[in-house]
């Protein structure tokens, strides 16, 4: 499988190997799709994340829950990936929308991978047209379990449980998107955003001090949350890309865990 984390060249030089992948997120509420059709890297192809990398949203199961495999099967048929293709995705925030599709695919133990840097990192000029991309078939697999985290398991002290949100909202800043602020109790403030610069992933030694002070270690039981489970597999690829273990998903994240009386921990 390749690292979850290829070049801009490495792309470039692989085009007619890969399906590139634009998943972006608007948090503005504007129109990912119009996003996508205003300029995107030559053949890529549209991936909603809210239609098909998404099940319904309920306070009960979060705003992201995932969808099921039938679904999300049927959305990558739809946009062409098939079931030995190789896929690099991309966003406009360095990759950490765009995220929930790599880790999804690597999960399910498809060779796919973020293009570092983002469309911001495209050196040549975008197209506005749609790709000419034939239905393809995307086998059902079952979300492996332990791959995934439970609400009690990111509240169990043996787990390294992991808070990808901004830290303002990790420390019980106003949070717009949810009924409560803080965060769950024991867990670490492990920022995805923070892992870029200029759109791009830091040096390995930066990011392995960072992963340290969160108290990752090889072999660390990991949990990684965040708003919605969407940007926590941002963290989660990252500890692939240094070897320190895959971790688990908890899907509901934030946006399930505050809607039920469970304790939230602040940094005030």
């Amino acid at each position: 499988m390749i690292d979850p984390f290829v070049s801009v060249d490495w792309v470039r030089s692989h085009r007619e190997q890969v399906i590139i992948a634009d998943v972006r997120l608007c948090l503005d509420g504007s129109s990912p799709r119009a996003a996508y059709d205003a300029g995107h890297v030559p053949g890529a192809t549209f991936v909603d994340l809210e239609r098909w990398l998404s099940g319904a949203p309920s306070p009960q199961d979060g705003r992201h829950p995932l969808p099921t495999p039938e679904h999300f099967a049927a959305g990558m048929g739809a946009v062409g990936i098939g079931d030995h293709a190789t896929v690099v995705a991309y966003d406009d925030a360095g990759g950490v929308f765009a995220a929930r599709l790599v880790w999804m695919l690597r999960t399910l133990g498809r060779d796919a991978a973020l293009m570092d840097g983002g469309l911001t990192a495209w050196p040549e000029d975008l197209e506005t047209d749609d790709p000419e991309l034939l239905e393809a078939q995307f086998t059902p697999q079952p979300w492996p379990p332990e791959a995934l985290a439970s609400i009690d398991d990111a509240q169990d002290p043996h787990n390294v449980v992991l808070d990808a949100r901004p830290r303002e909202r990790f420390d019980g800043g106003a949070d717009a998107l949810d009924p409560r602020a803080g965060h769950i109790p024991g867990a670490r403030s492990l920022p995805c955003r923070d892992h870029l610069q200029d759109g791009k992933l830091l040096p390995v030694d930066e990011l392995l001090a960072a992963a340290h002070a969160a108290g990752v270690e090889r072999g660390s039981a990991v949990v990684s949350y965040c708003g919605s489970g969407v940007t926590a597999c941002h963290n989660l690829l990252v500890l692939e890309h240094l070897g320190l273990g895959s971790g688990r998903l908890y899907p509901g994240s934030w946006s399930q865990y505050s809607h039920t009386d469970l304790p939230a921990e602040t940094s005030a």
